[in-house]
């Protein structure tokens, strides 16, 4: 092992080519060139082989870093993509999209000692791509299906990975979503510059040959209710995430061009599919020439900025009422959007938005940051008579998102739910107070990330295949 592996002290941190940023921004393909084979296999031989791979715990998924990056150090890449898709169904998605910063990288042993860290999203990325390439990646085949089947509510993350594991044990599955694709927010939420739509459409493609059926453009609640899709099926999964905006209750709220972000991204994201988009086609939702200032500090935030950014927006700035250091997003991120043009305002709180009928700009009050909240994070608090003005033709909020009112939504009202509105779950067995009906991923947890959202799903694929199985024993013990 020492001749392919442990080469961290003579060969230092590389990732792959960025794209220079004056092309970069005219265009919304990925920002990051592919590793060679050679340096991608350079790269993983710098793992250290650590006792306790803090990359792996740190990990959602507790992908297998160690293993993958040392087949791939030797060059075996067909297993190390095995090894990979073992416990992640979407590996190439998590390789582009993951905050690698704050997770495994982050805690990588030799980043620790200053060594700099293996790049191992890069090399998750490389890993999987080539098994796309190669053909590796193949349709699940079935020897036997089971006669019971589940309904799942919801084509993003959580529910593609319950569908797929789910699958593999044999079961019939059927997945029903309001949007007309496959993929929810990896979709319409992430921009191409992070995540080019191809690299979900093949996976959801290959879950179709696999035997799923996906239903789109059907909500559950109004084209069909709760209770209608538990009787065709033996198990439901509510798996739709959370999309409803969080508000920030300002005077001039209701000022023509202030967005929430899902509806500024879900615009550029169909414009980049080729859909027809009215208010986008018609300037509304359109950057181009346009002040934009973005209020928020988190991965959705980044987004909106640097599409934004390519655009052609007339300037870019955020808003944001912490400092760098505490921002929730990834500084990958913030450096990024930081090549690329954007203004960045930390420490400062929007006060009011102005303008006659449409907003024309946003009075900004200074914070600093004071004693620490119940969360342990220092809280922000305004600074008197720090008051200043930005000018603005449209502003966008990226504040988070809250579940919509799902017992009302599903016409289910004993659905019960959390104070927060997410779905209320035996945390065991995954299973609402609904008999049969189990819930996953944001829903649950509230918005995180598409690896925890991964992970929920699997879990959620075990809980169901147990509660079927119990179900299948009784119904024979019955006859």
């Amino acid at each position: 092992m020492s001749e392919k592996m442990l080469k961290f002290v003579n060969v230092g941190l590389q990732t792959p080519n960025k794209r220079d940023v004056d092309k970069r921004v005219d265009d919304f393909k990925e920002i990051y060139d592919e590793f060679i084979n050679e340096k991608a296999k350079e790269q993983s031989s710098r793992c250290s082989q650590c006792g306790v791979p803090f990359c792996q715990v740190h990990c959602p998924l507790h992908n297998n870093i160690p293993d993958w990056l040392k087949l791939t150090a030797e060059n075996r890449i067909e297993e190390a993509n095995e090894l990979a898709h073992s416990t992640n169904n979407m590996p190439e998605v998590c390789g582009r999209i993951c905050p690698q910063d704050r997770l495994c990288e982050g805690n990588c042993v030799i980043e620790q000692s200053g060594h700099g860290t293996v790049t191992i999203g890069s090399v998750e990325k490389y890993i999987t791509d080539t098994a796309w390439e190669k053909g590796w990646i193949k349709p699940i085949k079935i020897k036997k299906e089971i006669d019971q089947s589940v309904g799942i509510i919801g084509a993003g993350p959580a529910g593609l990975a319950c569908a797929e594991q789910l699958r593999k044990l044999g079961y019939k599955i059927t997945v029903y979503d309001r949007y007309d694709r496959p993929g929810g927010l990896l979709i319409y939420g992430i921009p191409n510059f992070k995540l080019e739509k191809f690299v979900v459409e093949r996976r959801t493609n290959l879950l179709k040959e696999s035997g799923i059926k996906f239903v789109q453009n059907i909500e559950i609640g109004r084209d069909k209710s709760l209770q209608e899709l538990s009787d065709k099926h033996d198990a439901i999964l509510i798996s739709t995430g959370v999309y409803k905006p969080r508000e920030v209750n300002l005077p001039g709220n209701n000022l023509e061009n202030i967005f929430p972000a899902m509806e500024f991204l879900t615009a550029s994201n169909r414009k980049g599919l080729g859909d027809k988009v009215e208010k986008f086609d018609n300037g509304l939702l359109n950057a181009e020439h346009k002040n934009v200032v973005v209020i928020g500090g988190g991965d959705t935030a980044m987004d909106c900025v640097r599409t934004a950014v390519r655009q052609n927006a007339k300037s870019v700035k955020c808003l944001y009422r912490r400092d760098r250091k505490n921002m929730p997003g990834s500084a990958r991120e913030v450096y990024n959007a930081e090549e690329e043009g954007v203004e960045f305002i930390w420490l400062s709180n929007p006060k009011k938005f102005s303008g006659t009928k449409k907003i024309s700009s946003v009075l900004v009050e200074k914070m600093k940051l004071g004693e620490p909240d119940s969360s342990g994070r220092q809280k922000p608090e305004s600074i008197k008579n720090s008051d200043f003005e930005i000018k603005a033709d449209i502003v966008i909020k990226a504040l988070g998102f809250d579940p919509e009112n799902l017992p009302v939504l599903f016409k289910h009202p004993s659905l019960q739910v959390s104070k927060w509105g997410t779905i209320k779950i035996n945390l065991k067995s995954m299973e609402t107070n609904i008999q049969g009906v189990f819930a996953a991923g944001d829903i649950v947890r509230g918005a995180s990330l598409v690896v925890w959202a991964i992970r929920d799903g699997r879990e959620a694929a075990i809980a169901i295949n147990e509660y079927l199985k119990f179900k299948q024993f009784k119904k024979t013990e019955a006859a």
